[in-house]
């Protein structure tokens, strides 16, 4: 087997160099072989790097050439995903293996590395496993390297690196209010050397000016070849809270670790950014932020997949989802069903949004003791890696589970115990469906959502809310909240006004899923004591096992397209509810080929006002009422310009009138 062509050259900094730097991250994307079973040969591809329709194990093979390798250096391979189950090499030995397809992890290849030219290949499995969460789910289970790979380098003294991908520093600010927050670190101080070293682990919090407003320092005995845990606390005066999307203020949060006595002493520095608030959930007021009511609603997101792409995505695509988000106006996200990329964390602390977070339980479980354990270092993996999120606000512990018995059971408790035990200041949330709000499977969270689809799985529109208050009077002391709620639609299936579709049939016209979430709004937002309300999706997904909608292997209940080329009319109803921008939109805007001459113009729109105009004719200003407003008028044959106004707002169609039945609305395709 043949390196890849294009390899890295790293000088890897000498001890003094190292010292002053702290750590270096270099990164490994780019150029990689890959093969897999039925491919011929080796081809190059780019890391990130995902697959598709194949369910198996597959490799990954570079070149790494390094100068000073062994230079009294610690050296990792980081990789922020891999699915499922990854294994690595080093020059032919062995480096590690991980379980688990979304959480960052590390391996060790300090011992492993040489002079000049070193082989690492690197073997993923996605193939499905009984001891390895998810066992089943609802969407397609790629496989590859599909996030970022580097190499991370450290001195032999350093934060510690291997505690389950997290970052080795922990922050937290407790008795939060306008006049103080307690702030505590929890720094994991590793020493790999082979004698004692004495240390100091300094902490700082800086404002967004880069002033330090608080501060702690504690010395330390490192003891060869161990890691100590070091707890410093501060009190931060005034501090200037994160208060969701009304001011997501973030401080920066430093720590370093040095030689005590040293001049040039610092051996390893991080930081990040970090929020000071307070989250509470109320069975009767619902969240609960810095002491305030506080609405959050939003969307369930998969990570980011493309077309061509699959979940190898970019920085910049990530970027462009939540670009989209924002505009929407959504106040939190669910995270379904795993552990997301950092950087979706990021945005999420930077806009203010609030997130459930969760783990890959998905439809089963199984009570081997080696599920259970390997469900236990995924929550750990979850929790560790993203607790000093402020965004961060439920760990989520399961989606429908459809079995309810006693391995179910053990799972969900076990991991009841953990998630309090890795973080106390979090409650913890359980997705339900199929099942009583009051029954075993959702009684052992201390939140619980519910996943409901009245008037598209089953039952009728008007059902939600009766369906609601029921389970807010059996469950008065538990904070509850709404994870899912949807239907299907396709923008290129066009029926004005629409009937009632088949959830796995081929014909889920666009204007039926905006009636579904009109309906299913006016409903969630007179119940306050609600914690959340998640749409299901912020986007349409591919699920490879259905077949239904305009494509095979898709999930059409996004609000906007898989390819984000088109927003349904569903994601304006929910921008006009949600948006303090100026908006208008004229919904059935896609349905051009018109055979009435009589229709309906409704918009969507967060003005008071909205005005008309068709053909270049002042059809007069109506009010917008319960954010939408209506004007029945006659179309003239051929094309019809229809523009409308709200405030500074304005938006435009031109539908096309040709006396005579259609053959069949549903051929009505256009885009």
């Amino acid at each position: 087997m043949n390196p890849i062509q294009a390899c890295l050259c790293i000088a890897l900094l000498a001890p003094v160099a190292a010292s002053a730097q702290a750590r270096l991250s270099i990164p490994l994307d780019g150029e990689w072989l890959f093969h897999k079973v039925g491919d011929h040969g080796w081809q190059t591809v780019n890391v990130p790097h995902s697959f598709g329709g194949y369910r198996g194990p597959a490799w990954y093979r570079r070149t790494l050439h390094l100068s000073h390798a062994r230079d009294k250096e610690r050296h990792y391979l980081e990789f922020d995903g891999a699915l499922l189950v990854t294994e690595a090499w080093v020059n032919g030995r062995h480096a590690g293996r991980h379980a688990g397809g979304f959480a960052r992890f590390r391996f060790d290849i300090t011992e492993l590395l040489q002079e000049g030219g070193n082989e690492i290949a690197v073997r993923v499995d996605n193939a499905a496993d009984s001891s390895i969460a998810p066992l089943a789910g609802d969407y397609t289970m790629y496989g590859g390297l599909y996030r970022k790979v580097r190499l991370v380098s450290t001195s032999k003294v350093h934060f510690d690196m291997l505690d389950y991908g997290g970052p080795g520093v922990y922050f937290k600010a407790s008795e939060v209010s306008q006049q103080r927050a307690a702030l505590s670190w929890t720094a994991r101080a590793r020493n790999d050397s082979s004698r004692a070293v004495h240390a100091v682990v300094t902490t700082r919090l800086r404002d967004a000016s880069h002033r330090v407003v608080a501060s702690a320092r504690q010395p330390v005995l490192l003891p060869a070849h161990s890691t100590v845990q070091v707890a410093l606390q501060a009190t931060l005066p005034s501090p200037r809270l994160w208060q969701g999307v009304r001011d997501p203020y973030l401080y920066t949060s430093e720590a370093e670790l040095a030689a005590a006595g040293s001049a040039n002493g610092t051996r390893d520095r991080i930081s990040f950014q970090a929020g000071i608030r307070d989250i509470r959930l109320d069975p009767q007021r619902g969240l609960v932020l810095n002491g305030a009511n506080y609405r959050v609603h939003g969307v369930n997101v998969h990570q980011t997949s493309l077309p061509g792409k699959g979940i190898a995505a970019t920085d910049a695509d990530i970027d462009a989802d939540y670009r989209i988000l924002s505009d929407l106006g959504v106040t939190g996200l669910r995270y379904a069903h795993y552990q997301h990329p950092q950087r979706a964390y990021d945005h999420a602390d930077r806009a203010g949004w609030l997130v459930w977070t969760e783990l890959p339980l998905t439809a089963a479980v199984n009570g081997s003791r080696e599920f259970l354990a390997s469900s236990e270092q995924q929550l750990r993996e979850l929790v560790r890696q993203n607790s000093n999120h402020p965004s961060v606000m439920v760990w989520g512990l399961g989606n429908e589970i459809y079995q309810s018995n006693a391995d179910s059971a053990r799972v969900l408790s076990s991991l009841q115990r953990l998630a309090h035990e890795e973080d106390a200041s979090r409650p913890t949330a359980y997705a339900n469906c199929c099942g009583p709000i009051d029954g075993p499977q959702a009684s052992h969270t201390d939140a619980v959502g519910s996943n409901v689809y009245f008037g598209w799985y089953d039952g009728e529109f008007p059902d939600l809310g009766p369906f609601l208050d029921a389970n807010h009077a059996k469950r008065p002391g538990t904070p509850l909240s709404v994870s899912e709620y949807g239907a299907g639609a396709s923008a290129l299936q066009q029926e004005d006004p629409p009937q009632r579709p088949k959830p796995g049939g081929r014909w889920h016209p666009e204007q039926y899923q905006a009636l579904y979430h009109e309906a299913a709004w006016r409903q969630l937002e007179t119940r306050p004591w609600l914690w959340a309300n998640f749409i299901w999706a912020g986007f349409d997904f591919p699920s490879a096992g259905r077949d239904e909608g305009d494509t095979p292997g898709f999930n059409d209940k996004g609000l906007v397209s898989f390819d984000r080329s088109v927003k349904k009319d569903a994601y304006f109803w929910y921008q006009a509810n949600w948006s303090t921008v100026p908006m208008i939109h004229i919904t059935s805007r896609r349905h051009t080929q018109r055979h009435q001459a009589s229709v309906e113009v409704k918009v969507y729109s967060n003005q008071d006002t909205a005005s008309l105009r068709v053909n270049g004719v002042d059809l007069g200003t109506r009010p917008v009422t319960g954010r939408i407003a209506t004007w029945q008028l006659q179309l003239a044959e051929g094309a019809n310009r229809i523009e409308v106004t709200a405030g500074n707002a304005t938006d435009s169609v031109e539908w096309h009138y040709r006396p005579g039945s259609a053959p069949s609305q549903r051929r009505d395709t256009t885009l």
